[in-house]
């Protein structure tokens, strides 16, 4: 197809997602650049993990930047849900539908629920496939939850990795905390990883019983959003004074063996 082709913008989001009343609590000029903020408020046609959620964001940048178009007029198509289970093969999603916009010369937008999009996120795979179009990718800035958290950490931030979620059968889990250990002792590498939040208790509590005692754990909750935490400390000091974690916050765990 010849022509002008637009531009795939890959646009952050606050990471306050799902936490009740932070996005009136925190302006999103507070969390993002102005120039971010102007991208979006132009963008004609978006393509979002959930569409909702990408309706309440424009919201919030139409709070700070008008909207060049009524809410009511910008295309939001969502992503094709992956799998769960994780582990059968199935055939990947057709993306070329989502690309028409930027071959018929409109900028797009894509966007996560929370953080960068892409990273930790479903969108990687309409990157990889406008990188395979011709089509120019802009990665904007904004807050992530992982390099914020490393950076509260102060754990290891020369040599890092992002595990995801661990399993939620807990000899399964404790098994594969074990091994992080042993891979993080070995490399002297900080390892990275998530939950549902509603599981934030059951994986510090599982960190606690199965880590070593000189072993560092830091916890990032909430954060950007009001009453953010990051507690860093041995695991021996965490069993001493234990703390309660909320089950309504994304929190980022980390660790670094002694």
């Amino acid at each position: 197809m010849s022509g002008k082709r637009g531009t795939l913008y890959l646009v952050p989001n606050a990471l306050d997602f799902g936490i009740a009343g932070a996005d009136e609590a925190v302006p999103l000029d507070e969390v993002l650049p102005p120039g971010v903020l102007r991208i979006a408020a132009r963008l004609e046609h978006w393509v979002a993990e959930n569409a909702r959620s990408t309706r309440a964001f424009l919201k919030r940048v139409e709070r700070v930047v008008p909207l060049a178009n009524a809410l009511q007029q910008i295309g939001i198509v969502e992503l094709p849900r992956p799998p769960k289970g994780g582990h059968k093969a199935v055939a990947a999603p057709d993306l070329a539908p989502l690309l028409a916009p930027l071959l018929a010369g409109h900028d797009l937008g894509l966007i996560s629920e929370a953080g960068l999009p892409a990273v930790a996120d479903p969108g990687a795979a309409l990157v990889q496939a406008a990188h395979a179009a011709g089509i120019e990718v802009v990665a904007l800035p904004g807050p992530s939850s992982l390099l914020l958290a490393l950076a509260a950490s102060g754990l290891n931030g020369q040599s890092f990795a992002f595990v995801g979620y661990l399993p939620v059968d807990a000899p399964a889990r404790a098994a594969r905390l074990r091994e992080l250990e042993a891979l993080s002792r070995k490399a002297q590498q900080t390892q990275l990883l998530i939950e549902t939040p509603y599981r934030n208790g059951a994986m510090l509590d599982a960190m606690l019983a199965h880590l070593q005692p000189g072993t560092r754990i830091a916890v990032s909750c909430g954060l950007t959003a009001p009453g953010a935490f990051t507690r860093s400390d041995t695991v021996a000091r965490w069993r001493a004074q234990p703390s309660a974690l909320p089950a309504d916050r994304p929190t980022v765990f980390a660790l670094l063996a002694d």
